[in-house]
């Protein structure tokens, strides 16, 4: 039975649907680093929320992992870098917690126009000041969202209702898109300097961190709202310091900090700043809706049955798997074959997708390739979809995807072109009806071969007797022919064979075919 850990408080709603699929679910919380190094290795799936912190050195001890589900959306407690590496897919939670972080942002607007806490400190102390406390609407005022992902279009959907007019500053997204939520995209620069209020909803990365600091405060309305429930970080907090320090902006609002907790920062010390406790995703349905979306996550990737919400693995939905899932075998295979016919130096590889599957994101299928690839070149490496293409380029092989919507002699086919310093190698595969595997083009010969464990691909003159020499010599050495699949360049040119054998050749076998002058070349393959 396939073990799980969960290393941070989950919904007892997630835990029971992993034991519900038949895994065996070990709850341990608060583990030192030396503990969690030491007990990794047991477990095929890893559940935390943003306690846990998987560096690279204890993702280096996790000999068994597959999986690491993060229930919530930030994975800066994950080196992702070093779990894609190691071939380990990287999932995390990101709709469970959209209302309640949304919500939350919207409650730090309403708190920092009307001065909520600061009223109500006030109260509490006895104290009655009404003038000291007046606030602003936000009816009429604009509002500028920063990231317009799943959050930030539920925010601007709320922006609309009260009123508010919605600037979008993302760089993923088009015009077309933004239009159709009825919210203007403009560019970063543009959004500081109209917006009265500024949410942020982007993760932090190395494009994002910082990315409001001394300049764009500099450029923001003298009575604007800056509001982040998004990752601390993405705003520059010395700089934000500074800002609400001498003024230069009315106020802002804080649910998450660079460093957590941050008792010792300075921020906490001003009056014009309403700060949270990363409370975003902290109501009763957003730890339920997050323990389930990651455990369904993690059951159906450990079974094989989808890949969904993956950070370092292109996500495939059930009915998309149903369709491409037969071409992973086939070209892991092409893969397989392609790499031991070669010679010389790998440069490149280009790999089309013809006729239907174009429509398809079909990055997995090129990652499945290129795991055949490069588990033939390098056995001592654990080569995986999730790992290949990084290792690929790791290696200075350029990887090239090409979609062509018409088909030409199949419905469907791929067809890849393997380049080294020395040659050019072209295999084309496709499915049958059955679904079944087959070559049917090499180079510019058609064949139609059922790829299988032990082959033989051999290059000759087209003359009468070969194949009867062929048979002559594997029948001596006792090898059965299961099947065979023949080509040619025209009349009396060069032809092709590929045999299927029931057994792997040996190097007498492959030495006595070679003395037949009409063999050109001959390759002993082995999937």
């Amino acid at each position: 039975m396939d073990k799980i850990l969960v290393s941070d408080k989950l919904s007892d709603e997630g835990v029971k649907i992993l034991k519900d699929a038949g895994f065996a679910v070990d709850c341990k919380y608060k583990l030192s680093v030396d503990e969690l190094k030491k007990i990794i290795g047991e477990y095929k799936g890893i559940v935390i929320r943003s306690e846990t912190q998987l560096s690279s050195e204890i993702i280096e001890h996790a000999h068994n992992l597959k999986v690491i589900g993060r229930a919530g959306v930030g994975l800066d407690n994950v080196d992702i870098a070093a779990a894609t590496k190691k071939g380990i897919i990287v999932m995390n939670a990101p709709g469970g917690n959209t209302i309640s972080t949304c919500e939350q942002a919207f409650a730090l607007m309403l708190a920092s126009a009307r001065n909520i806490p600061f009223a109500y400190s006030s109260l509490k102390q006895k104290k009655w000041e009404r003038s000291k406390f007046k606030g602003v609407e936000l009816y009429s005022k604009v509002l500028g969202v920063v990231g317009f992902g799943r959050i930030g279009k539920e925010v601007s959907k709320r922006a609309l209702s009260f009123g508010m007019e919605v600037l979008v500053y993302d760089p993923f997204i088009s015009s077309d898109v933004a239009e159709k939520f009825g919210v203007k995209l403009v560019d970063l620069n543009q959004l500081l300097k109209s917006a009265d209020f500024i949410t942020i909803h982007t993760p932090l990365t190395k494009e994002t961190k910082s990315l409001i600091s001394d300049k764009e405060l500099e450029m923001m309305k003298s009575k604007a709202f800056i509001i982040n429930c998004a990752r601390g970080g993405v705003v520059d907090e010395d700089a934000l310091y500074r800002a609400l320090k001498d003024k230069k902006i009315a106020g802002a609002a804080l649910d998450v900090f660079s460093k957590e907790p941050p008792l010792d920062s300075k921020l906490l010390e001003l009056d014009n700043i309403v700060v949270t406790p990363h409370l975003g995703a902290s109501t009763e349905e957003a730890q339920i809706n997050v323990a389930i979306e990651i455990a369904h996550c993690i059951k159906d990737a450990l079974l094989g049955k989808a890949i969904r919400n993956a950070a370092n693995y292109v996500q495939i939905e059930p009915e998309t798997y149903k369709v491409l899932g037969p071409y992973f075998d086939l070209c892991e295979k092409m893969g397989k074959f392609v790499v031991q016919l070669i010679e010389g130096r790998v440069k490149d590889i280009k790999i089309s997708f013809l006729g239907e599957i174009s429509s398809y994101k079909v990055d997995i299928v090129t990652a499945a390739f290129v795991k055949g690839f490069l588990s033939n070149m390098l056995e001592e490496q654990n080569v995986n979809y999730i790992n290949a293409l990084e290792i690929a380029k790791e290696r200075g092989i350029k990887i090239k995807q090409i979609k062509i919507r018409e088909e030409e002699e199949y419905v469907n086919s791929v067809r890849v072109k393997v380049t080294t310093d020395k040659k050019e190698q072209i295999l084309e595969g496709t499915l049958f009806a059955n679904k079944e595997a087959r070559f049917v083009k090499m180079d510019d010969i058609y064949i139609e071969v059922a790829p299988s464990s032990h082959m033989l691909v051999i290059n000759n003159q087209d003359k009468p007797g070969v194949i009867g020499f062929l048979g002559t010599v594997l029948g001596a050495h006792k090898i059965n022919i299961a099947g065979m699949s023949l080509g040619r360049r025209g009349l009396e040119g060069t032809a092709l064979t590929i045999l299927n054998l029931d057994n792997p050749l040996n190097d007498n076998v492959i030495k006595e075919i070679q003395a037949n002058p009409s063999i050109i070349s001959l390759k002993g393959v082995n999937l």
